[in-house]
């Protein structure tokens, strides 16, 4: 259910790519950043992700940015067959509340709504309009970027509840094509009964050029029942 939950719900598609935690840093004003990746969850008795899922970022005013993720899942649970079709679909917008400076973080907020196209009876959705509201902040210093936060899922439906999400990643630019980093993240139980999940990722990305980039990222739970997750993507930056 939780590694249902991470692809299916509002962080379904990773949130600041290559990671799970997102960065408060908007598409530039008139820029794109486009995706193609996929993304896998590995548990003890289920396996579930998208393959393929494109996630679609306009700079649409200085300090504002519009998003729109699609994607295809698959779900194989222990012992039963594998279904594949269409995902739920994502929309959000990032706001920048406050610039980075001297002293101060730049700090954003990046309201998704996640509407139910998939198939829930096949696991392929869940079958209700998710929310998710965040707040990130990020401060560089020098060849070092940290940033983290977190925010409420919105979980509504029999059976489920709110949860919360929260993570920090640092990443070092080792050279002027490839940056590494890593994070550590925590989500609450969507459900009565489930487990809490404390895991983390380490991530590269390689930068061919100002617009093709290759991004991994990979990792498990500590606590919880992910022995798994992964994701890889081209990034198309316009």
């Amino acid at each position: 259910v939780l590694a249902a939950s991470m692809v299916l719900g509002p962080a379904a598609g990773y949130a600041g790519p290559p990671y799970l935690t997102d960065d408060p840093e908007p598409v530039e004003f008139g820029h794109w950043e486009v995706y193609l990746a996929t993304q896998y969850f590995v548990t003890r008795g289920f396996a579930t992700g998208a393959a393929p899922l494109t996630d679609i970022n306009c700079g649409a005013w200085p300090g504002l940015q519009l998003h729109f993720m699609g994607q295809l899942i698959y779900a194989r649970p222990s012992g039963g067959p594998t279904s594949y079709g269409v995902g739920d679909t994502e929309i959000g917008a990032k706001i920048r509340l406050v610039s980075e400076g001297d002293r101060l973080p730049l700090i954003s907020t990046y309201p998704l709504l996640d509407f139910p196209t998939g198939d829930e009876a096949h696991q392929l959705g869940t079958g209700r309009v998710h929310g998710f509201v965040p707040l990130w902040v990020q401060k560089s210093f020098g060849p070092w970027t940290t940033y983290g936060g977190g925010g409420l899922w919105i979980n509504p439906g029999a059976g489920n509840r709110n949860s919360w999400y929260a993570g920090w990643q640092a990443q070092r630019r080792l050279a002027s094509y490839a940056t590494v980093g890593g994070e550590v993240f925590y989500l609450t139980p969507g459900q009565p009964g489930a487990k809490a999940n404390f895991g983390f990722n380490v991530g590269l990305v390689l930068d061919l050029s100002d617009v093709h980039h290759l991004l991994f990222s990979a990792g498990r739970s500590m606590v919880g029942d992910n022995v798994f997750q992964g994701y890889a993507a081209y990034q198309l930056t316009l």
